[in-house]
């Protein structure tokens, strides 16, 4: 398929043009997107709602502000598997274009919502440990559990303002203006300043990663040196190196997205870029599916939590399966009497 050809396709802004952005020519690309969706898709919702689950079944950790922030995150990335992998594989394996300009916009909105908010859960998680190390005395005072929901309220809100706004009009259809060759009907000033939006939240999340990291390591070199133990510092440590762990899983699994969107605004893509760029699209669910297995690897609480859960499942498998035989017992003894 010919760039040029998608691209003046792309300005006209009608809805039969949208098979010119369906760039998997083969069946096997469709059978491996489709492949990648599924499983990525299926662990990454499972692993994301047995998050939640441990998080809001221990009031230890649920009134944690941390926590909280944590579960937003597990939150935004079950919907963006969802309506991700819903729209995705619709459009590209099973080549569905009979929808309105405002379905395909309102689902774009959907994804870009949940992206967006997983990115700033994981701000606002950055600047929770920001707190917990520079000012530990006064953290329980500045970050209460009232302040973390309207944190998230906010958060949640300004999001999904934003991804809505091609739907609302920020177009390249309603504006007649040059079109993304990414998404249909998106306007490349938006796709630009989406990105900005993007690139400035990464910025944040990095400086307070950065500044967590080094008084984390003044606190454990001071540690060492005093040869003192103290269990609220062990634990803010090794909570920050477990959300680097996530941001950087974060940055390699949409970065080669992210740069090929810059691309396009300053350039046109060859067709196997265009192709490239869809299946690069899948890591954002790699993504998703990898930040639970952080979680439970790094946290002691959810590990702990997990552990229970799966020893409690165990002993409830047990005892359904000696229930038969121990009703037979039963029985023989009162024949017995």
């Amino acid at each position: 398929m010919d760039v040029c050809k998608i691209y003046e396709n792309a300005s006209k802004c009608s809805t039969s043009t949208m098979e010119c952005f369906m760039v998997l020519s083969t069946q096997a690309q469709k059978i491996s997107i489709a492949t990648l969706c599924g499983l990525f898709g299926t662990l990454c919702v499972f692993e994301n709602s047995l998050v939640l689950y441990l998080i809001f079944s221990s009031p230890g950790t649920r009134r944690k502000p941390s926590y909280l922030f944590i579960s937003s995150l597990a939150l935004a990335d079950i919907l963006a598997s969802i309506i991700f992998v819903c729209s995705f594989v619709n459009f590209h394996v099973f080549n569905k274009t009979n929808f309105s300009k405002e379905i395909y916009l309102l689902q774009l909105g959907g994804v870009n919502t949940s992206f967006s908010a997983s990115l700033s859960s994981l701000l606002l998680t950055a600047l929770d440990r920001y707190i917990s190390i520079s000012r530990p005395s006064k953290y329980k005072v500045l970050m209460t559990w009232k302040r973390a929901w309207i944190a998230l309220g906010v958060l949640w809100v300004t999001c999904a303002t934003i991804a809505s706004l091609p739907l609302l009009g920020w177009n390249c259809c309603t504006l007649n203006s040059t079109c993304s060759e990414l998404f249909p009907f998106v306007d490349d000033n938006y796709l630009s300043s989406w990105i900005c939006f993007v690139m400035v939240l990464l910025g944040c999340i990095v400086y307070a990663y950065a500044h967590v990291l080094w008084k984390a390591h003044q606190h454990a070199a001071y540690m060492e040196k005093h040869q003192k133990q103290n269990a609220r510092m062990r634990m803010d440590v090794m909570l920050a190196k477990t959300l680097v762990m996530v941001l950087t899983v974060l940055v390699l699994c949409w970065s080669p997205v992210l740069i090929l969107m810059i691309y396009s605004i300053f350039g046109r893509l060859s067709d196997h870029l265009l192709k490239v760029f869809a299946f690069c699209s899948t890591l954002c669910l790699l993504n998703s599916m990898v930040n639970p297995i952080i979680y439970a690897l790094r946290s002691k609480e959810l590990y702990s939590s997990l552990r229970m859960l799966f020893a409690r499942f165990r002993r409830q498998l047990k005892a359904s399966e000696e229930s038969p035989e121990g009703d037979s017992a039963h029985k023989s003894s009162v024949i017995e009497t």
